[in-house]
C-alpha cells in the first residue's frame, strides 16, 4: 500500500516523527506540495494524505489509483466530497484534536486585545517606564472580562471548551447554533447574540451560509464597542467590513488567526485597520495536537485497511 503525505511540514516541521504510518505501508513524505504538483507527487499512491492541497474532480481523475483521502485537519472543504464519493473514493478528517489548543488560544487573543500585554512589553524594553517615571502606566484602555457577555457562533467542542473558559472568567455565555433551538441551554438566536454580546467568536465550519456572515450588516447589529475573534474560518467575515467597523469604532478590536488569503496578502484592509491583531493560523499548532493529527491519521488508515472506514465525511 502506498501512502504519500502531501504537506509534512504543517504538521510536522521536525519535531515529531512519522513512524507509526510506516508500519502500514510504503510511505513518502513531500513537506510542500503547490496544487499544480499534486498529481506528480501523487502519482500511484493509493492513501493521499494532505492539509491544504485542494483535491478536485479534475486531480482525482489523474490519479485513478487513489483509494483513501485523509484530510489532517477538521475541516474539509478543499476536498470535492461528492466527486471522491462518485468515485467509491471515504474522505476521512481529524476531529476534534485542537479543541484545548484553539479554545486556549482563543482567549489569548481576546486578553492581547484587552490589556495588550506585547505591546507593554514592547514599551518597557524600549524604556518608557523609565522615561515616565512613575510606579504603573499603561499605554492603551484596560479592559475586565468579569461580567462581560461573549457570544459564541458555533457551539461544538471547541465552541463549548471556549464557553467554559469564558464562564471561569465570570462571563455570561450566549450561543448559537443552526442546530440547536434558542431558550434551550445558553442557545439564543444570532441576532440576539449580535445585539447583546460584548464579544463575538467565530468557531463554525465554513459553509455556504457561513461565509461572509460578518459583513456590514451583521456588525450593525452588534453593540457599539464590541470585540470580534476568529479562529474558524478567514472567508466567515467580509475583511472590507471588519476593517471599516474598526476605523469607524463600531468595533473596538478584531482579533484574527485567519484571514481570508493565507499568507495573507499585502493589500489586506485588516493590516491597515486599528486595534487588529492578526496570527499565522496557529492556534492548532501545539506539539500535543498536531501529534493527535499524526495519531488519528494512523487510525483513519488503518481502520481502512481492516474494512471499516472512520471519520467518513462523504459517507
Amino acid at each position: 500500500m502506498k501512502i504519500v503525505v502531501l504537506e509534512g511540514f504543517a504538521v510536522n516541521p521536525g519535531d515529531l516523527c512519522w513512524d507509526c504510518l510506516n508500519t502500514l505501508g510504503e510511505v513518502t513524505v513531500y513537506d510542500h506540495t503547490a496544487p499544480e504538483e499534486a498529481a506528480a507527487q501523487i502519482g500511484d499512491a493509493e492513501i493521499v494524505l494532505i492539509n491544504k492541497t485542494p483535491v478536485t474532480a479534475q486531480l482525482l481523475d489523474t490519479c485513478p489509483g487513489i483509494k483513501l483521502i485523509c484530510v489532517q485537519a477538521t475541516g474539509y472543504n478543499v476536498v470535492d466530497c461528492d466527486a471522491a464519493k462518485k468515485r467509491g473514493i471515504p474522505v476521512c478528517n481529524v476531529p476534534a484534536y485542537g479543541t484545548p489548543a484553539v479554545s486556549q488560544f482563543t482567549f489569548s487573543l481576546l486578553l492581547e486585545l484587552c490589556n495588550r500585554v506585547g505591546h507593554h512589553d514592547r514599551l518597557i524594553h524600549d524604556g518608557e517606564w523609565n522615561r515616565r517615571g512613575t510606579f504603573s502606566f499603561w499605554d492603551t484602555p484596560q479592559m475586565e472580562l468579569a461580567g462581560k457577555t461573549i457570544g459564541i457562533i458555533g457551539y461544538g467542542k471547541i465552541g463549548k471548551a471556549v464557553g467554559v473558559i469564558a464562564k471561569a472568567f465570570g462571563m455570561k455565555v450566549l450561543a448559537y447554533s443552526r442546530s440547536a433551538t434558542p431558550g434551550e441551554g445558553d442557545y439564543v438566536t444570532l441576532d440576539t447574540l449580535l445585539a447583546q454580546s460584548d464579544i463575538v467568536s467565530l468557531h463554525c465550519p465554513l459553509t455556504e451560509e457561513s461565509q461572509g456572515m460578518i459583513n456590514k450588516k451583521t456588525i450593525a447589529q452588534m453593540k457599539d464597542g464590541a470585540i470580534l475573534i476568529n479562529t474558524a474560518r478567514g472567508a466567515m467575515i467580509v475583511e472590507e467590513d471588519v476593517a471599516d467597523a474598526l476605523k469607524k469604532g463600531k468595533l473596538a478590536g478584531a482579533a484574527m488567526d485567519v484571514v481570508c488569503q493565507e499568507p495573507i496578502s499585502p493589500s489586506s484592509p485588516l493590516l491597515t485597520a486599528p486595534n487588529c491583531v492578526i496570527t499565522p493560523h496557529m492556534a492548532w499548532a501545539p506539539l500535543e495536537a498536531r501529534q493527535r493529527v499524526i495519531d488519528c491519521s494512523f487510525r483513519n488508515i488503518e481502520a481502512y485497511l481492516k474494512g471499516a472506514p472512520i471519520n467518513v465525511v462523504n459517507p
